[in-house]
């Protein structure tokens, strides 16, 4: 079975019982946006999970997700793969949208991941501290960063034990040598809990929208022996390159050319050095923490202790 039709078939599963569409068409529209337009087959099977949805008018949380299976947070490499957990609440945040009823991290002895309940799925409140099995929820992937999600087919079931939460962190130190392309002044898709960069003015999965203005640095930074990409979020990039959102949206809008910001940014971070610390997804390290160092690291030292651990 070839790869097109396998999603294929996992569509179809997904959309039994709302849509009359077969595995054949699915396939067809698949195929033509990966073999004609070379769109990934992860996003040409989310262009076409979204056609369906609009056409038939269902709540994505309504979809069937297929036999989910028990996994850990650290196993997760997959967007929109339906899993069950035994994670531990470690921390619980305010929802910035009355769409969300909860959101914060989860963790078990491999790390932690972000999970997000909402409004209208009408869960029960987890509660920081707690032990769950979570059956059913699923998998979301942002810039190599993933999170679960809980629907309305998601349960919860407390359970009286404790989970010992591992560290997922990991800490590099040294220059910063490059700035990747969609760095800078970005646009965000405003759809909600969708924040893909927007190309061109569109989204992968929403189409043409009017997006709003984020900040970050694609960056890589080496440490003598390795090199690693780090992504700087919104904050990480004002603290470093010393340039505000509002400040950064003046200069674009002065110069007509969103791509000056990036110039700005470069000028104010290549060749210092960082130690960054955050937890790794897919190729990139996220930058929780950044410190400028005002001292070269000592390499041959850290390979030293890197040899002796």
């Amino acid at each position: 079975m070839t790869d097109v039709r396998q999603h294929a078939e996992d569509l179809h599963e997904q959309f039994s019982g709302h849509a009359d569409v077969s595995v054949d068409e699915i396939e067809e529209r698949l195929e033509r946006l990966v073999d004609e337009f070379k769109v990934p087959m992860d996003e040409a099977t989310r262009s076409v999970r979204s056609h369906y949805v609009d056409e038939t008018g269902v709540d994505r949380d309504e979809l069937a997700g297929g036999s989910s299976q028990e996994v850990e947070l650290g196993d997760i490499d997959q967007d929109e793969q339906w899993v069950d957990l035994t994670v531990k609440v470690t921390q619980l945040w305010e929802p910035r949208s009355d769409s969300i009823a909860q959101v914060g991290l989860v963790g078990d002895e491999s790390g932690t991941k972000k999970f997000v309940s909402f409004t209208t799925s009408e869960l029960p409140e987890l509660e920081e501290g707690a032990v769950y099995r979570l059956s059913n929820v699923v998998t979301d992937e942002y810039e190599g960063q993933y999170s679960v999600k809980l629907n309305r087919t998601t349960t919860i079931e407390e359970f009286d034990e404790e989970i010992e939460v591992g560290d997922d962190d990991v800490t590099i130190e040294g220059a910063l040598v490059d700035i990747q392309s969609g760095s800078g002044l970005i646009k965000r898709c405003p759809e909600e809990d969708c924040t893909r960069v927007l190309q061109n003015g569109r989204c992968a999965e929403h189409g043409e929208v009017e997006g709003t203005f984020d900040l970050r640095i694609k960056a890589v930074i080496d440490d003598g022996v390795d090199a690693h990409e780090v992504i700087f979020n919104e904050a990480a990039t004002e603290d470093v390159a010393d340039i505000s959102l509002e400040e950064a949206k003046d200069m674009a809008m002065d110069a007509l050319d969103t791509t000056v910001v990036a110039d700005e940014i470069r000028d104010e971070v290549m060749g210092v050095y960082y130690r960054v610390t955050g937890p790794t997804f897919g190729r990139y390290v996220l930058a929780d923490d950044v410190e400028e160092l005002t001292e070269r690291p000592d390499t041959e030292a850290t390979l030293i202790r890197a040899r002796s651990m």
